[in-house]
């Protein structure tokens, strides 16, 4: 864990020095944990587990029916009338 200061003063160097010890870098901001920060590398893998998992559910609702086939008008149409329906 490092403060929002230590990048402020270290730049980069911060960052990098935190990553040697952890996978992954919490900032802090005013004693709170504000942002993570990951290696590119270990972004991407979280980001592939994420696209697996999507697909995955939509493999699932596929299989129980749960879709709607639609143009891409109507399903504009059908998300504008979602979203006026929720600010009234």
């Amino acid at each position: 864990m490092i403060t929002a200061n230590d990048i402020k003063t270290r730049g980069v160097k911060a960052i990098e020095d935190g990553l040697t010890k952890d996978d992954r870098l919490s900032i802090t901001v005013r004693g709170r944990v504000k942002y993570v920060v990951l290696k590119a590398e270990d972004y991407e893998s979280l980001r592939l587990a994420e696209m697996e998992m999507a697909y995955q559910n939509a493999v699932k609702d596929i299989e129980k029916g749960e879709y709607t086939v639609e143009t891409a008008n109507q399903h504009m149409d059908r998300l504008w009338k979602k979203e006026k329906k929720s600010s009234k």
